[in-house]
């Protein structure tokens, strides 16, 4: 009995030790909230050592969190936050350049395009429409083929989108009417398009989660979540605006003024690993390292040729002044948070 309360005892402290020997990172995201504990479990497979605390709100959000805490930061490590953003941050000196290993396995779009880069990419998503075909059915609307075509009366209240100022899927939208159409037609086109919103959401996959469930017609969202509703049987065409799409890069970073970098890098590391790409394929059609994605059913095959050649360094030096204009003329239109 005495070696048995011994080793019991042993096996007690050796656990305590061991839960005390965690590095503990704090991590900004903005990943689907579904997503999170997968993305933990799956690194925590090869890398017991390191806890992740995972600090998660939509991309705006986290974007905004971050630049208020510049002078005093609260985060370790940013995984999963567009890349736009994190060229924003990279501007203000907030992040830390590094080459994780591995480095040279990514297609050049998926990293910042310095030597030592200070952000590598996960993933990438594209804009898409989602139409629910009972609903356009049942109110005799005419099936959409461009953007434009959603500025047209017969739409009207039967569009939702997401608010760019929250959602990166939002951003990439406007951000790619602008860039498509420049400064006056883009603006012109978003006060069209504004007459038939119904609302704006703060998230960019809820859009076509609405089309899927029929509470709206038409969702502006992203082309991988509508393939997924639609595989899983929701009444749903996908239309991909002959215009061009908008599209982003979904991005992980060290944070300067951690004081864990060494465990900051195994992160790093380990976000770009051939495991983790075929992870976020599970939630991404595109992802950085090629030759890993596996087809998607109802994923156009041609996705290059749909996006638009996005200038990231313009949208993330005018991303503050298009939020706050964008701001200025919808947000009446802004669901409550």
């Amino acid at each position: 009995m005495k070696h048995l309360k011994k080793a019991l005892a042993l096996t007690t402290l050796a656990v305590a030790m061991n839960a005390n020997a965690q590095t503990e990172l704090t991590v900004y995201t903005a990943v689907e909230a579904e997503d999170l504990q997968k993305y933990a479990e799956r690194f925590n497979e090869d890398h017991p050592d390191i806890k992740i605390n995972w600090v998660r709100d939509s991309t705006g959000v986290v974007t905004a969190r971050l630049l208020a805490e510049k002078q005093n930061s609260q985060a370790d490590v940013v995984w999963g936050l567009a890349g736009t953003s994190l060229l924003l941050l990279k501007n203000e000196g907030m992040l830390v350049p590094y080459a994780p290993e591995g480095l040279e396995k990514l297609s050049p779009k998926f990293r910042d395009r310095d030597e030592t880069p200070s952000w590598v990419g996960m993933d990438a998503w594209m804009a898409a429409i989602c139409v629910n075909t009972i609903e356009a059915e049942k109110n005799n609307l005419p099936m959409p083929s461009s953007w434009d075509d959603l500025t047209k009366p017969v739409y009207q209240g039967h569009v939702v989108m997401p608010n760019p100022n929250s959602s990166g899927t939002g951003f990439l939208d406007v951000s790619a009417w602008l860039q498509m159409m420049g400064d006056d037609k883009g603006w012109e086109f978003m006060d069209g398009l504004h007459q038939n919103i119904s609302r704006y959401t703060h998230s960019g996959s809820k859009p076509c989660k609405m089309a899927a469930s029929g509470e709206t017609t038409i969702g502006v969202s992203f082309a991988f979540r509508g393939a997924r509703l639609k595989e899983q049987g929701a009444p749903l065409e996908l239309v991909f605006p002959e215009e061009g799409l908008g599209w982003e890069v979904e991005a992980t970073a060290i944070v300067d003024g951690t004081d864990k970098m060494e465990a900051a890098q195994t992160l790093v590391d380990w976000s770009i690993t051939r495991k983790a790409m075929e992870m976020y394929n599970e939630g991404y059609a595109i992802v950085g390292m090629p030759g890993v994605a596996q087809p998607v059913k109802y994923f156009p095959e041609n996705a290059d040729d749909l996006i638009i050649d996005n200038d990231f360094g313009w949208a993330a030096g005018n991303r503050e002044a298009i939020l706050a204009e964008w701001a200025r003329r919808y947000d009446g239109k802004s669901e409550a948070k």
